[in-house]
């Protein structure tokens, strides 16, 4: 369940420019042994982050000093496809990601990360480049992103809109889940009910 609104972010932004990124390689399938979220984030991309030996490899994305704190990730097209998996999206939100942005997203990916709090950036392939260059131009800058008005904005002067479902805005707004929005309005469903009360069946 959701708890902590989101609004705006300015943060550090981690450069990941892999297209296809599937939920196997987000979290590998041998640690979905548990429904427990805290924790995952040790074992996001822990095919990529680590070699044989348990070892941080130095040349993966993630692991460079850069990436270090970052809370936005900027990704290749069709991120999170694969599986259904709803752990993918808690391990990049465990280790720390609050917004993934991409050209594009896996479908059952992008309603998981809404669904948990962590919020899919889609923008278009002009403005993922202009990003892209203004960030390997500044490696760690901040970019910022206000929910409210969906928009993203650059260091570099890039100014960017960004679609979204407005029921997942105002849950990632308010900090619910959909259950979470539903026990919200309970006083206004009792008060409709007891307006609209249900015909009595009669049998004949």
């Amino acid at each position: 369940m959701i708890t902590e609104p989101f609004s705006r972010l300015s943060a550090k932004a981690a450069l990941l420019l892999v297209d296809d990124v599937d939920t196997d390689q987000i979290i590998p399938a041998r640690f979905l042994t548990t429904t427990a979220r805290a924790g995952l984030g040790a074992h996001l991309f822990a095919d990529w982050r680590f070699d044989g030996k348990g070892a941080l490899r130095g040349d993966f994305a993630l692991n460079q000093r850069e990436a270090t704190g970052a809370q936005i990730l900027v990704a290749g097209r069709n991120f999170g496809c694969g599986s259904s998996r709803e752990h993918a999206p808690w391990a990049l939100l465990d280790y720390g990601f609050r917004i993934v942005v991409a050209p594009s997203f896996g479908d059952i990916f992008r309603g998981n990360a809404l669904k948990n709090g962590l919020l899919p950036i889609a923008i278009s392939e002009s403005d993922h480049r202009d990003l892209v260059a203004g960030l390997r131009r500044s490696p760690g800058a901040l970019l910022r992103v206000d929910l409210e008005s969906q928009t993203l904005e650059s260091p570099g002067g890039l100014r960017c809109g960004f679609p979204i479902d407005p029921f997942a805005k105002r849950c990632l707004l308010d900090g619910v889940d959909q259950l979470g929005f539903l026990l919200a309005a309970q006083d206004e469903i009792e008060k409709y009910e007891l307006a609209n009360p249900a015909p009595v069946r009669t049998t004949t």
